[in-house]
């Protein structure tokens, strides 16, 4: 009986040193793994856990910073570092961690629904995008899945090597916007996958916001309000990066007109949280798409005009138009290298600097002569054009809100619409169909946006 008493203790004991010693480890977040890319050119946080009063070291390259660990955590902020690599990221406390294969470069954050969530194995032409991702350059990080009632302060995953073994099942439209940037701006690449298919865009929006903005109280009483930014996006606020893109919308469609004003109190949510400042927020416009419970064949043009006023309720913003690869029959079109690239141009401009055209053209002024309406764009770029014989996805109403198809042709700058049903037009609506069929691009290769130039009460109003 003593001896199994004895036998107990020393369990016991053994039991509260393993204890104490794993408390006393010094341990990283877990986004700071091998392989990993930290933002160049901006002062970048590292953190973790470690016993209270702990010295903890960070060093890397020449820099080296020292801190102590209060109530368990501790973080260190490194002086701006130049792009390159890789380096060693020693963290040593009681304990030493070494981090290697470390870049410097570019990092953005990938998140949204399905469409974002969609990987290279799901999408176009799999085997050869496959074949050609081996970019060491290129670093991939895919968040775990899953919500919380609270904000979290960690989460799942690890970053990898972008290589034909590793992209299969990382979101395809991140890849070949990471890809495409690499390419033009030869920097090393960190992409962070961050995204849940059939969700909508208040779980991503903090609980407090809804809860203070009159239009999107309701929200805040759903079950799941905000759990995806709890578990999926506030554990990364204090991670440096260059800016976001962000491909959902599919699941607010039947309350597009709230989305007025949700998406863009969430991008505002997300930059006062991460204290970045107004960083590059670029989204992806809804690919067409033949929903089988619109009887009204609108919610989704309904949303893309949301998503359009987006552009100019929040700053820093570009939009993908993507109404040239649409699957009427699914959801999930597998063309994703043309959204990823389109995304790409709009960081050029709007994160880098570069002087070139990012977008289609979009609406900007209708004026009325006759029976004409005369439409003007803003990024014409090198100017319209028609793909086809002549331009579709018109249509025109007079005093009675009578929209018929209408007669559209491209004169210097303008597109001249009228219709013989329609004598005096008031309005003009182009691509206003969950599936449109369109075909006006600017002549550097991008689409134009769907919109209508009227503000008549929508099937969503009220939702």
């Amino acid at each position: 009986m003593c001896l199994r008493r004895l036998r107990v203790v020393l369990m016991a004991a053994c039991a509260l040193v393993g204890s104490a010693q794993a408390l006393a480890e010094v341990k990283p977040n877990a986004l700071f793994t091998d392989h990993m890319v930290l933002q160049r050119d901006k002062p970048v946080k590292v953190w973790g856990t470690a016993a209270a009063d702990e010295k903890v070291s960070v060093r890397i390259g020449e820099q080296s910073v020292d801190t102590t660990a209060k109530d368990g955590k501790w973080q260190v902020e490194l002086k701006p570092l130049t792009a390159g690599g890789p380096h060693t990221l020693t963290i040593e406390g009681a304990n030493k961690i070494e981090l290697a294969n470390v870049l410097i470069g570019e990092v953005w954050i990938a998140s949204g629904q399905s469409n974002m969530q969609w990987t290279i194995k799901q999408s176009e032409d799999p085997e050869k995008v496959a074949a050609e991702a081996r970019r060491p350059r290129i670093r991939l990080f895919t968040v775990k899945r899953d919500g919380a009632s609270e904000p979290q302060e960690n989460v799942e995953g690890r970053w990898d090597v972008c290589s034909p073994e590793t992209v299969g099942d990382f979101s395809a439209v991140a890849y070949h916007f990471g890809a495409a940037l690499h390419k033009q701006l030869d920097v090393p690449i960190g992409l962070i996958s961050t995204n849940v298919g059939g969700t909508a865009a208040q779980r991503w929006t903090p609980k407090e916001v809804l809860d203070s903005t009159a239009e999107l109280k309701k929200y805040a009483e759903e079950k799941n309000a905000g759990d995806l930014y709890n578990a999926m996006i506030h554990p990364l606020l204090k991670f440096r990066i260059k800016g976001a893109i962000w491909y959902q919308g599919e699941s607010n469609a039947g309350e597009a007109h709230r989305y007025r004003v949700l998406f863009p109190a969430m991008i505002k949510s997300w930059r006062d949280r991460w204290d970045q400042g107004d960083f590059p927020f670029l989204f992806v416009q809804l690919a067409p798409w033949v929903p089988s419970n619109d009887p009204t064949n609108a919610t989704w043009a309904e949303l893309r005009e949301a998503q359009l006023m987006t552009l100019s309720k929040s700053p820093n913003t570009a939009m993908a138009v993507i109404t040239d690869v649409g699957d009427e029959k699914d959801i999930h079109p597998k063309p994703k290298k043309p959204v990823g690239e389109r995304l790409a141009l709009a960081a050029r401009a709007l994160a880098y600097g570069e002087k070139i055209e990012y977008s289609g053209p979009i609406f900007e002024s209708l004026t009325t002569s006759g029976e004409r309406a005369i439409l003007r764009f803003k990024h014409a770029g090198e100017g319209l054009e028609v793909r086809g014989e002549k331009l579709t996805g018109f249509a025109v109403a007079g005093e009675d809100k009578k929209f018929h198809n209408a007669e559209a042709k491209i004169e210097g700058d303008t597109v001249i619409v009228s219709s013989s049903e329609v004598n005096a037009p008031l309005a003009v609506r182009f691509g206003w169909a969950n599936y449109p069929a369109v075909n006006l691009w600017n002549k550097n290769g991008l689409p134009g946006s769907p919109f209508r130039t009227d503000s008549w009460p929508g099937v969503t109003e009220g939702k």
